[in-house]
């Protein structure tokens, strides 16, 4: 390292250490309080620890207070409180308990702490025999009270299968759930996983703990072939003399033409399931209790589809007074093969008297909107839903939803099915929904150059106006930190950009030829400032306008952004999003170049100061772009990108993907894992290492040769480097996702053929590179590459 480039490096590492400071809200609560017009919310909280490598998680408490009809008081708890070693926190429904997990690492056991207000109450340890960690993720993640609080649902990974002990003497017999030195156990049978982030964990599956008795029993009748997660309590208002739990269940045969196989399920909705419910474990004395049943010892006892009418139900959320079910269904995405598309929401009208063997209808409350009309609902992309989101009045749910390159809060009437997009609709902010305060949303905002702040909704009915949603800004202490950055950013600002389609072909659906957009954060001199193109990764996923620390730090140092959302990125209808697939390499990168093209034409960037970022899908693109347009980008960096489908496929936790995105409609007809020559031949041309290099038939040079049994002239041909922007590739070694060979075998292709660059391996680190220290110094490399070669 020169003396510049270590120089911009501790310049830089200090610039990043400000972004890193800034603490990210996970979630929220609002509990109830026996005071009339006072309300108490809980936050969760986390930042990076550096030093550690680890994340640091945090609880604060807020006192709301009603100070008159158009004002709330917020008062906070002095300083936040640690939650070393905690997983997950979740408060009871009346919020007077809280259950704190401590998940056991290295086989130890896993904590189970009920605190009261002033003290734990109880702690329980469950051993490995029983059931592994809990599973903490937005996924798979299911922790529920029931109403009286003295039960709680969770998923956790179901326990090892017993393996083989050997010793000097051979094969151990009998009883093999000990070992010492003497004796050593085997592998035993591999068995499939869900893919990246779930490889090293077990299946998930459901569990019951009695808090009076300490007591953990397994739900029995769920089949081994059923992975679970989500799971809620009947309310028992609905469950007449019985109790049952709802909850979500993957079927493992969800390979290509229902062969047994997971297919890695993160980021991936496309992935059959469906509700099913069982009655709870200590409905009746306890026998075996073994952790998992096979579903046929007991088949009055089986769980029960309550969802086979459709290919995909989760987020079960009954109402309040527990006569209806609703649920999210990605069946676009199920049906298409898409890994992401347009969600519908449904319902189903639950009977207090209901039994296992009476089947219930589904209804459909909102639908898929393919085509969205201008300034109208453009349908449902929700990554998840809170665990309580209705107001008072119990038939109006809130969400959080994509809305083109913003995220918006909706509220949605159940009954009737309207949505109604409630935070503002001329701000370039996102926002999101933490929870439910009786007819009020806590909720976060921010934009890329803002850092979150805490919202608290509300509706008013101004003097003769129609009634409407205000929303006042909380002064918290978080402000502290998020106003030193947003110094940093004062002097950039943030516009949505609309760029049509260029030249857009006949056979595109109606939806494919609405414009797209972009988010463009300018510098105060943006026509003078270098460009820095940031591309999300899926394809159906999507940038909104919120506030990545990433891209912030990123504009501190000067550069302009774009942000491209092209189409097949989610928030647009579902035709724009359905328009990319069996086009990738080609339409994907001809949007991102109409963009850059946009902003140069309205004079806004120097067109000969532009880079690229991405990650996954967006590294694919990066790649692409600097092969297929080489003269236009001065450098690129890549985080894992997919570079060559043909060497992915056989590679990937989701080789569906690398047909869905090559041959569109009729991959779920091609679909193999063993691809034919000709399908391996297409997966090569629609990847960046097709554009690696380009053949050059120079003026002939001829040269003789003399071999044995051959004498002659020999044509010689070039391979001429097309990549000419020096690229920065990074990578996680631990990435199931794209692994490693595909950015390695490209950048070696690169280097053959003299092009300039550089990789950084992560080796512990997964496909979105999230370890702290790994992440910083991504970003930290990525900041010095581009201020070397733009500035």
């Amino acid at each position: 390292m020169d003396l510049t480039t270590s120089e911009e490096y501790a310049s830089q590492s200090k610039l990043l250490q400000e972004f890193t400071k800034v603490p990210s809200i996970d979630s929220a609560w609002v509990l109830k309080n026996n005071n009339d017009g006072i309300s108490t919310a809980m936050f969760s909280i986390s930042q990076p620890d550096l030093l550690a490598n680890r994340t640091r998680k945090y609880s604060m408490y807020c006192h709301i207070k009603g100070a008159g009809t158009n004002s709330r008081d917020f008062q906070w708890s002095p300083f936040p409180t640690e939650m070393t070693g905690v997983s997950v926190i979740v408060p009871s429904p009346s919020g007077s308990k809280l259950l704190i997990v401590r998940n056991g690492e290295k086989g130890c056991p896993t904590k189970l702490e009920i605190v009261d207000q002033s003290h734990v109450e109880k702690e329980i340890h469950v051993g490995q025999s029983m059931h592994g960690p809990l599973y903490t993720d937005e996924w798979f993640h299911g922790i529920s009270w029931n109403q009286e609080e003295t039960l709680i649902a969770y998923i956790a990974e179901a326990p090892p299968q017993p393996r083989p002990v050997f010793s000097d003497s051979g094969y151990r017999k009998g009883d093999s759930s000990d070992e010492d030195c003497n004796t050593w156990k085997g592998q035993g049978d591999w068995e499939e996983d869900w893919g990246e982030r779930y490889s090293k964990k077990g299946r998930p599956s459901l569990f019951v703990l009695d808090i009076a008795s300490g007591e953990v029993r397994a739900a029995e009748g769920i089949a081994t072939s059923l992975s679970v997660g989500q799971v809620v309590w009947v309310p028992p208002s609905s469950s007449g003399s019985q109790t049952y739990l709802v909850f979500v269940g993957w079927l493992e045969h969800n390979g290509f033409h229902n062969t047994a196989r997971k297919l890695g399920i993160k980021y991936c909705s496309n992935r059959p399931c469906a509700l099913y419910a069982i009655a709870s474990p200590f409905e009746r004395p306890e026998t075996e209790n073994k952790p998992v049943c096979d579903g046929k010892s007991d088949s009055a006892a089986s769980a029960h589809n309550l969802t086979a009418s459709i290919s995909s139900a989760f987020f079960p959320r009954f109402s309040q007074d527990g006569k209806i079910l609703l649920f999210l269904s990605a069946k676009q995405a199920v049906n298409s093969g898409a890994h992401n598309a347009t969600d519908s929401l449904h319902k189903i009208n639950w009977l207090s008297d209901w039994k296992m063997d009476k089947q219930l209808d589904v209804t459909e409350v909102v639908p898929i909107v393919m085509c969205p009309e201008d300034g109208c609902f453009l349908g449902l992309y929700c990554s998840s839903i809170l665990s309580n989101p209705w107001l008072s009045d119990g038939c109006t749910m809130i969400l959080t939803s994509a809305w083109r390159s913003t995220e918006v809060i909706l509220s949605i009437n159940v009954l009737s099915g309207k949505v109604t997009r409630i935070t503002p609709e001329d701000s370039h902010y996102s926002w999101s929904a933490l929870a439910i305060d009786g007819d009020n949303v806590l909720a976060v905002s921010s934009s890329p150059i803002d850092p979150p702040h805490i919202r608290y909704g509300r509706q008013v009915t101004p003097e003769g106006q129609t009634r409407r949603w205000t929303w006042d800004e909380v002064d918290s202490p978080l402000r502290t930190a998020r106003d030193r950055v947003k110094s940093l950013l004062s002097h950039h600002s943030v516009t949505i950009l609309q760029i049509p389609v260029a030249n857009p072909s006949d056979d595109l659906s109606d939806g494919g030829k609405l414009p797209f957009e972009a988010i463009f954060v300018s510098c105060k001199d943006s026509s003078h400032s270098p460009t820095v193109v940031v591309l999300h990764g899926g394809p159906h996923s999507v940038s909104v306008s919120s506030y990545v620390k990433s891209s912030a730090f990123l504009a501190s140092l000067g550069f302009n952004l774009l942000i491209v959302n092209y189409r097949g990125t989610p928030g647009y209808g579902e035709e724009a999003l359905q328009s990319l697939p069996g086009k990738v390499g080609s339409q994907d990168v001809r949007d991102c170049l109409t963009a850059i093209d946009h902003v140069i034409n309205e004079k806004l960037i120097d067109a000969s100061k532009v880079a690229v970022v991405g990650i996954s899908h967006g590294g694919f693109l990066t790649t692409h772009l600097i092969g297929q347009a080489p003269d236009r980008f001065v450098a690129g960096a890549a985080r894992n990108p997919v570079c060559n489908l043909a060497l992915m496929i056989g590679t990937t936790d989701i080789p569906d993907w690398c047909y869905m995105v090559a041959c569109g409609t009729e991959a779920k007809k091609y679909a193999s894992e063993s691809p034919s020559p000709d399908h391996l031949r297409l997966f090569y041309e629609k990847s960046p290492i097709a554009h690696v290099s380009k053949v050059c038939f120079p003026v002939p040079t001829f040269r003789s040769i003399t071999v044995p049994f051959f004498a002659g002239m020999v044509h010689e041909t070039l391979l001429i480097v097309q990549v000419k922007a020096p690229l920065l590739m990074l990578l996680g070694g631990a990435d199931l996702r794209v692994p490693v060979s595909n950015g390695l075998q490209y950048a070696r292709a690169l280097r053959e053929r003299g092009g300039q660059v550089k990789i950084m391996m992560f080796p512990e680190d997964i496909h979105e590179i999230i370890i702290p220290r790994s992440n910083f110094e991504s970003f930290l490399n990525i900041g010095v590459w581009f201020m070397t070669h733009l500035k």
